[in-house]
C-alpha cells in the first residue's frame, strides 16, 4: 500500500523494542495499535469482539480474530487465536528473537545483510496445494506459530506452550441434549455480531443461496443488527431468488447487481503472470499462489461488511465436505493426498519430507476429527491467513466463522454431527424461524438426504428442511486461469522450464518438461504453483513493480459455445 497512508507506533523497554503500523486513518477502532497497560503493553493484529478484553490477552477464551503481542522490560510475547488466521511468526539469531506478523520482514530483521535465504525444501509443499501445509515459511530459519500457541522470550530464553484444539465430545443422544449442546456455538455467534449494533450504519452482508451466508442473515437478525443484503447475479439465478426470499422473510434490503452484460468474446486479454506473480509475492509473501486472485489495494474503509467466509468450520471443514465416501481408508486416503498430491513430479527427498508432514495425522485414529483440524491448522490458518492479506488492506470485516469462541465451540461438537449439517441448520432455524420454508441452492441438507418432509414435526423434533433448488448452469465456467490456452502456457512454460536449477532439489525435471509438454498445459494450477515458486526463487521480489509486460490473449477453446 502507499506508503503515504501508514502510520506506526513504537515502545521500547530493557532488550525489548515492539513496533506496529497500520493503514487505518486513526484510532477510532479499538483497541488502539500500541495499548499501555500498567508495566506491560499490548499490540493487536486483527480484531476483539469487545476491546475492553485487551487487559485479558493472552487468553484463549477472549472472542475476535486475532493475534496478541505483548512486551514489557526484558519480556517479549506473542500468542495466536485457535485458528491463527492472524499469523505470527518467529526466528532467531545468536543474538536476537524477532517475532512478527510479516515473514519477510522477520526473516530481513535477523539478517546480517540483505540477502534473502529460501527454504527450498519446505516450498514442495507451495508447488503441490498453492499454500503451506506445515508450519514452515519460504525463509530458511522461520517459522510460523501453531495454533493456540504462546511465545514468550523472557532475558533472551525463549519458549512456546501450545494448547490443543478441542476434542469433540459425542453425538447427543436426544433432541433436547443436542439444542443444549448448540448453545455454546450460538452464543458465541451471536457475540460476534453483538458490537455491530451500534455502529449507526447497517452492515452490508453479501447473501447467496447457500448455506453459510444464509446462517449470517439469520444471525443479524437474531442479534438484532441493522444489515441490508447484496447478491450478484440475474434475477432468474437460485442465488438471487432464494437470497430475495431470505431478505423478505427477515424484512431487510435486498441489492441486487447484474453481471456486466458484454457481447461473447472468443478471447480475453490477461495481465502478464509476471506482473501477477510480482502482486502476489508482495502481498502474499511467497505463501499463495499466483493461480488465486488476491484482492488488490484500496484505500482503507471502515464500513461494516460481511461474507460467508470459512462457514465450512461449522460443517467439518472443507476436507470433509469434499468426501463422499467417509469409511476408514477413503479418508486416510484423503489425508495422504491431500499432503503428497503429484508424488511422480517431486524428488525423493521431497516426497520424504511430504511423508514427515501427513505421518502426525495419519497417526490419528480419528479420520473425521483429522481432516477437520487440518482444515483449520492449514487451510484456513495457513492458506487463507496469506491470501487475506489483500483484503486487509481495503479493511478489517467482521467474520464471524473466524472467531476465536466459534471456532473453539464448533471443534467440542462432535465432526460426523457438524458434516451432516443438522447443526448449521439449527442454528439457522434457532436463529430465524421465518426461514425453515425456503429451499437451499445446491445440494440437498446432508442429514435430509432421503428424508420425508413433515411440515408439523412432533415437539422437539428437528423439521425436515423443503426440496432444494439445484444449481444453475450459466454457461459461465469458462476461466482463463484454469483453461490457458497456447500463448500463456507458453509464458508459463518459459519461466518454469528457464528456471529448473533453482527447482531441482524439489521436483523432477524430466516430469515438469512432460507437464508442459502439450501446446495447453493440463495442470493449470500446478503450472502455475510452479511458476509462483519460480519468480520466488529468481528473485522476482523484493525488486520493482515489473513495468513494459505486454498483456496476453487467451483464446476461449471452444469459440462456438
Amino acid at each position: 500500500m502507499p506508503s503515504d497512508v501508514i502510520r506506526g507506533r513504537e515502545w521500547h523497554g530493557r532488550g525489548v523494542s515492539l513496533f506496529a503500523w497500520t493503514n487505518e486513518p486513526d484510532d477510532s477502532r479499538l483497541p488502539p495499535l500500541i495499548s499501555e497497560l500498567g508495566d506491560r503493553v499490548v499490540g493487536l493484529n486483527g480484531h476483539l469482539a469487545d476491546p475492553a478484553d485487551v487487559t485479558r490477552l493472552p487468553d484463549d477464551s477472549v472472542g475476535g480474530c486475532f493475534s496478541a503481542w505483548l512486551a514489557r522490560d526484558g519480556e517479549l510475547g506473542a500468542s495466536t487465536a485457535i485458528n491463527r488466521v492472524c499469523p505470527v511468526f518467529y526466528t532467531e539469531t545468536p543474538e536476537l528473537h524477532v517475532v512478527g506478523s510479516r515473514a519477510l520482514l522477520v526473516h530481513l530483521a535477523a539478517q546480517p545483510d540483505d540477502r534473502i535465504n529460501h527454504d527450498v525444501l519446505a516450498l514442495q509443499t507451495m508447488v503441490r496445494q498453492g499454500f503451506f501445509l506445515s508450519d514452515e515459511t519460504p525463509y530458511k530459519g522461520v517459522s510460523a506459530l501453531r495454533p493456540s500457541s504462546r511465545l514468550v522470550v523472557r532475558d533472551g530464553v525463549r519458549t512456546i506452550t501450545e494448547t490443543p484444539l478441542p476434542e469433540a465430545a459425542p453425538v447427543p443422544a436426544s433432541g433436547r441434549r443436542k439444542r443444549a449442546a448448540i448453545d455454546e456455538l450460538a452464543e458465541a455467534l451471536l457475540a460476534t455480531v453483538a458490537p455491530l449494533r451500534d455502529l449507526g450504519e447497517p452492515v452490508n452482508l453479501a447473501l447467496t443461496g447457500g448455506r453459510d451466508t444464509r446462517i449470517l442473515a439469520a444471525l443479524l437478525h437474531a442479534a438484532r443488527v441493522p444489515f441490508r443484503a447484496t447478491t450478484n447475479g440475474l434475477d432468474t439465478h437460485p442465488d438471487v431468488i432464494l437470497a430475495r426470499m431470505i431478505a423478505e422473510r427477515l424484512g431487510v434490503e435486498h441489492k441486487v447487481i447484474a453481471p456486466a452484460q458484454t457481447a461473447a468474446k472468443d478471447a480475453v486479454l490477461v495481465e502478464h503472470p509476471l506482473s501477477r506473480a510480482w502482486e502476489t509475492l508482495r502481498t502474499c509473501e511467497g505463501m499463495t499462489s499466483a493461480y488465486e486472485s488476491i484482492v488488490s489495494y484500496l484505500p482503507y474503509s471502515g464500513k461494516p461488511t460481511m461474507s460467508g467466509q470459512s462457514g465450512e468450520t461449522l460443517r467439518a471443514g472443507s476436507l470433509n465436505l469434499l468426501q463422499t465416501d467417509l469409511s476408514d481408508k477413503a479418508l486416510q486416503r484423503r489425508i495422504d493426498n491431500t499432503f503428497r498430491k503429484d508424488a511422480k513430479l517431486f524428488t525423493a527427498e521431497a516426497n520424504e519430507h511430504a511423508r514427515e508432514l501427513a505421518a502426525p495425522w495419519l497417526a490419528r485414529p480419528n479420520r473425521l476429527e483429522a481432516l477437520d483440524h487440518i482444515y483449520i491448522w492449514y487451510k484456513v490458518g495457513r492458506w487463507q491467513a496469506s491470501a487475506r492479506a489483500g483484503s486487509l488492506r481495503r479493511g478489517d470485516p467482521v467474520r464471524p466463522f473466524l472467531d476465536n469462541r466459534v471456532v473453539r465451540a464448533a471443534l467440542g461438537l462432535d465432526q460426523g454431527w457438524r458434516l451432516s449439517e443438522e447443526v448449521i441448520y439449527t442454528l439457522i432455524l434457532r436463529f430465524a424461524p421465518k426461514l425453515r420454508d425456503v429451499p437451499i441452492e445446491g445440494k440437498p441438507w446432508r442429514f435430509a438426504e432421503g428424508m420425508t418432509r413433515n411440515r408439523f414435526p412432533w415437539p422437539g423434533q428437528l423439521p425436515v428442511p423443503p426440496a432444494h433448488m439445484p444449481t444453475a448452469k450459466t454457461g459461465g465456467g469458462w476461466s482463463w486461469r484454469t483453461s490457458p490456452g497456447p500463448a500463456l502456457t507458453d509464458v508459463l512454460r518459459e519461466q518454469v522450464l528457464g528456471t529448473l536449477d533453482a527447482l531441482a532439489p524439489i521436483v523432477n525435471p524430466d516430469e515438469v518438461r512432460a507437464l508442459f509438454a502439450g501446446p495447453v498445459v493440463q495442470k493449470p494450477a500446478l503450472a502455475w504453483h510452479l511458476y509462483t515458486v519460480s519468480t520466488l526463487l529468481t528473485g522476482l521480489y523484493p525488486g520493482k513493480r515489473p513495468e513494459g509486460l505486454a498483456e496476453i490473449t487467451v483464446a476461449r477453446p471452444d469459440p462456438a459455445r
